[in-house]
């Protein structure tokens, strides 16, 4: 039974440094040698590719080696669950993560690796008065802590001032290591958007094709006009935003989007022009049934002897076939295997002749200029936010119906796709997820993350972590209240950024002795079970939110991860005659789960009453199948 213990891999997020050495090995064996790359090597297996630094095309700032370090780190945090600060934490698949979205994103590496479809971000806008993240700490965790007061240091979140002399580099040097993360979550048709001002729009666009390779993807910038009345300049008044969009190239990534009734066009079912004639797809020459002037119906395929006119009357129907006023027999636009499933965009108008059948376009592309009403921050935004938590301090959310419009063109038909917003503020994103399900029937997830940042001068909220829960609250209700049919998932599991549950060996104690019986135990005081589970279901790269099931063995609590992919049993005393039964009763669970993939069967190391215990244990769980026997 192999113990886990700080430092192990297990204990801290994926190492994306000793993945990219074993990558690299793959490649250029000769060129890495005991752990250890030599670049003169490297160099010369590249040949004449390498290209000298200064003559490099892209975007370099002062600190930017030291934020690529940042991507690269792993952490050694967790994420503790909160389940009395959640909402149907039991069948919810929706998450609230508070905390410092850069350990976060390294802590959802192994568990959403290529799972995310859509990520969008709406990050400080580096106007010289927000807050910025720090990003000079080399224990990330700790650092977090002491920033939002939960420590007893001194760091704190400061302004980043226009006045500053590297004003730019430390806005770049925070948004760079989480689009590098981010970019690794991303599924291969997922869709990151990302909304900026004038102040880094071209440093964000430069840096964006740095991590989005531009030979790999495609980068839209898309105008949003957000404030109609303006923002008011020494020379400009200010309408709108922007809003990178940035997915694989060669995919159909964005969806089309649906043209309101009114605006629908209409043009002809019949083709026209080349290759339109009735000899070109014999399957598309087939009579459309009308009847008291609406479309009934579709008739089979005419044979190729059946020459009939443009309009026949049988039995008070009107078959309508796709022949032209110069009678030439052309064909309709779909076969007609597929015809029926575009019906109700097709229509029927009366003519000289009979009736022309007319299609519908209800759809079309997405433009690069938003300019709808629903758009503006003030009504949709700042008012809507307030309405939902009365006093709200949030200032100038996004529009609830923008972040609804670009969701909804980023995730297209996917009904189930996860969508992840790391700077989730005033919890818009959320917000828009389960609308758009209610709207379109659809089980969309969200995963939001958010910094409890401070809130000066409010009453009713301490940071805006708590004013994220309490829109989603607020607006849970009044979406079950407005579709008292809509039976989707309007939930949220919160869990909070926070040090490992195991605990590190200290190298230099005050009280020897304290730390040898302190040693005993590598849980952290005042941890509980679902703390220390969700740290193994995290650090083993399983969903926050999979079914968990637990049973009483042997008067132990167990519990069955994923069908028995992890498997629990995290109680502080297991004594000599419990072994047997215990590990009996694990084993016959695990044969009736039947789990598909290996099983991790994890232990307290402090539980077992002696080495005996604990062997005995182990070999019953081994002779049974179970091999893979961990404790903590």
């Amino acid at each position: 039974m192999e113990r886990i213990v700080a430092g192990n891999p297990e204990t801290h997020s994926r190492d994306i440094v000793a993945e990219n050495l074993q990558r690299l090995q793959v490649l250029f064996p000769e060129a890495v040698a005991e752990g250890q790359v030599d670049f003169d090597v490297l160099r010369q297996l590249l040949g004449d590719v390498v290209a000298a630094p200064d003559e490099m095309y892209g975007l370099n700032w002062h600190g930017k080696r030291r934020a690529r370090h940042l991507a690269l780190t792993p952490s050694t945090g967790t994420l503790r669950p909160c389940s009395e600060e959640s909402v149907d934490w039991d069948t919810t698949q929706h998450v609230i993560i508070e905390g410092d979205n850069l350990e976060v994103l390294k802590l959802l590496q192994k568990s959403y690796s290529r799972q995310i479809k859509t990520i969008y971000i709406d990050p400080p806008y580096n106007t010289g008065n927000n807050l910025i993240y720090p990003n000079d700490y080399s224990d990330g965790v700790r650092a977090y802590l002491d920033i939002t007061g939960q420590s007893t240091g001194s760091t704190r979140l400061t302004t980043n001032p226009m006045t500053g002399g590297r004003f730019h580099a430390n806005w770049l040097s925070m948004i760079y290591p989480r689009l590098v993360l981010a970019r690794n979550l991303l599924s291969p048709n997922g869709v990151l958007i990302c909304t900026i001002d004038d102040n880094e729009v071209n440093q964000l666009g430069l840096i964006l094709r740095e991590v989005f390779e531009e030979g790999n993807f495609d980068h839209v910038c898309v105008p949003i006009v957000h404030n109609p009345r303006g923002i008011q300049g020494k020379n400009f008044s200010y309408v709108h935003e922007y809003a990178f969009f940035v997915y694989r190239r060669g995919t159909k990534a964005i969806a089309d989007r649906l043209i309101p009734e009114e605006d629908v066009s209409w043009s002809q079912f019949r083709n026209w022009g080349t290759e339109s004639e009735r000899q070109d797809a014999k399957n598309c020459f087939y009579p459309v049934f009308v009847k008291d002037g609406l479309i009934s119906g579709f008739g089979q395929v005419c044979d190729d002897g059946f020459h009939p006119h443009q309009t026949e009357i049988h039995d008070g129907v009107a078959y309508v076939y796709p022949i032209d006023g110069s009678g030439i027999e052309r064909k309709w636009r779909y076969a007609r295997q597929s015809v029926e499933a575009i019906q109700n965009l097709l229509r029927a108008r009366k003519t000289k002749r009979g009736y022309e059948i007319e299609i519908g376009k209800n759809f079309g592309l997405y433009k690069t200029v938003w300019s709808d009403k629903r758009y503006d921050a003030n009504e949709y935004g700042t008012r809507m936010v307030g309405d939902l938590v009365p006093d709200s301090p949030f200032t100038f959310p996004k529009s609830l119906w923008a972040v609804y419009d670009i969701i909804l063109a980023a995730t297209g038909d996917e009904p189930n796709g996860i969508v992840m917003d790391f700077f989730a503020g005033s919890g818009t994103t959320g917000h828009a997820v389960i609308q758009q399900n209610a709207d379109y029937n659809r089980a969309s997830r969200y995963i939001m993350v958010q910094l409890p940042e401070p809130i000066a001068g409010s009453d009713a909220f301490s940071t805006i972590a708590d004013l994220t829960k309490a829109r989603m609250k607020a607006a849970s209700k009044k979406l079950a209240d407005e579709n008292p049919l809509f039976a989707g998932d309007v939930g949220f599991r919160v869990f909070k950024l926070d040090t490992s549950n195991i605990r590190a060996w200290d190298p230099a104690p005050v009280d020897l002795d304290d730390a040898l019986l302190a040693g005993l135990d590598h849980i952290e005081p005042g941890r509980s079970e679902q703390d220390i589970l969700y740290e193994l279901i995290l650090k083993l790269g399983l969903d926050l939110c999979i079914p968990i099931e637990s049973r009483t063995i042997a008067g132990k609590s167990v519990h069955s991860v994923g069908g028995g992919v992890l498997i629990a049993c995290l109680d502080e005393a297991v004594a000599g005659h419990d072994v047997e039964q215990l590990a009996s009763g694990i084993c016959d669970w695990h044969e009736a789960l039947a789990p598909d993939d290996e099983s991790t069967v994890v232990f307290r190391d402090s539980a077992f009453a002696d080495d005996v215990a604990k062997t005995n244990l182990a070999a019953i769980l081994e002779q049974r199948g179970l091999g893979n026997i961990r404790s903590l």
